[in-house]
């Protein structure tokens, strides 16, 4: 589907909840979040469902005026998800929906192939999984382990694609756009010799997809067992998060109690505290792999049109881009400093 042909069945008309109907060729969007959730979203991201259908068209038409061959999924649900990230400011969702695009396809190595099959090692070792219980708050919680990272068997992106994959299934889910995410991150055993995978050039790319380039609200990111290694990467990756991000980091060192205050033991395995069993990745692996047809479905929508290439496209922040690699160049250095 190319951006083009959207934008050419998009009805003129931005002020009506009716506009779907002159849309025959594009899925009715069925609103499935319960009347707690609609009030939530109401009230933390501006949403109001007897405006909803006029907010997505008003984006439609922004995308269609100002990115006619961006190769877009415009459908409503898939544009709700830029909305609801960006607390339905238009220009900023619009930013966000062409930042996701410049992101893909500025980084092949990421986004080639990618589908579940392709990273089923990455599965297995159970370096990224995602707890099969929500916290209080009605999140999922995605626990990453780089300990189970063998830098021998493949390179660090098809970490990164593993962990991309993972956050494209849970955003497909309306209550995940509107509570968000929990993020785990285990480092026990992170030696210097892993760590340095992580280098400016990394660096930079997944902070850019993570704070402006998907649509996902990342509500807290807690780091256990972390090694003094990681004080140093953290404080050199900290300038360029945004405030509101870097304020969501919590380091429990190995101070389990700590943890349990940001995420209750009754959620998390034996592994972290927890009293919910053992760590079972099995479960999500299963679901994710089940859900490739459809994972492919999606990203068969995002078409870059064979005139356009990802330069194109203005990614906020580009002025900052050199500062960030001044900064990071420094980065190995002082991780043998921290080490």
């Amino acid at each position: 589907m190319s951006g083009d042909s959207d934008c050419t069945r998009t009805s003129p008309s931005a002020g009506s909840p009716s506009d779907n109907e002159f849309l025959p060729d594009r899925p009715k969007y069925v609103c499935s979040l319960s009347p707690d959730l609609i009030t939530k979203a109401r009230e933390e991201l501006q949403e109001k469902p007897e405006w909803r259908l006029r907010d997505v068209q008003a984006l439609r038409d922004m995308v269609c005026k100002d990115y006619p061959s961006l190769g877009t999924c415009l459908d409503d649900a898939f544009l709700l998800r830029f909305l609801r990230a960006r607390k339905f400011d238009y220009d900023r969702a619009l930013q966000l929906l062409v930042n996701y695009h410049t992101c893909r396809r500025s980084w092949p190595e990421v986004f080639n192939n990618l589908k579940p099959s392709a990273i089923k090692p990455v599965l297995e070792s159970g370096f990224v999984t995602v707890l099969p219980r929500l916290d209080p708050e009605g999140r999922h919680v995605v626990c990453i382990r780089p300990d189970r990272w063998t830098p021998s068997n493949y390179p660090i992106t098809e970490n990164i694609r593993a962990i991309y994959l993972t956050l494209e299934k849970l955003i497909q889910s309306e209550e995940t756009q509107v509570n968000g995410i929990v993020i785990l991150a285990d480092y026990k055993g992170v030696s210097l010799s892993k760590a340095s995978h992580f280098g400016p050039f990394v660096a930079k790319k997944v902070i850019g997809i993570l704070q402006d380039g998907f649509p996902i609200r990342i509500k807290a990111v807690n780091i256990i067992n972390e090694p003094r290694i990681f004080k140093g990467i953290f404080a050199i990756i900290k300038p360029f998060l945004k405030e509101k991000i870097a304020n969501r980091f919590f380091l429990h060192g190995c101070d389990l109690n700590s943890l349990h205050q940001n995420i209750p033991p009754v959620i998390l395995p034996e592994e972290y505290g927890g009293t919910s069993g053992k760590l079972d990745i099995s479960a999500w692996n299963e679901l994710l792999l089940a859900s490739e047809e459809d994972l492919l479905h999606d990203f068969s929508q995002l078409v870059l049109p064979c005139d356009s290439s990802p330069h194109d496209m203005l990614v906020s922040g580009d002025a900052d881009e050199k500062q960030c690699d001044d900064s990071l160049r420094g980065m190995k250095p002082q991780l043998y400093y921290c080490y």
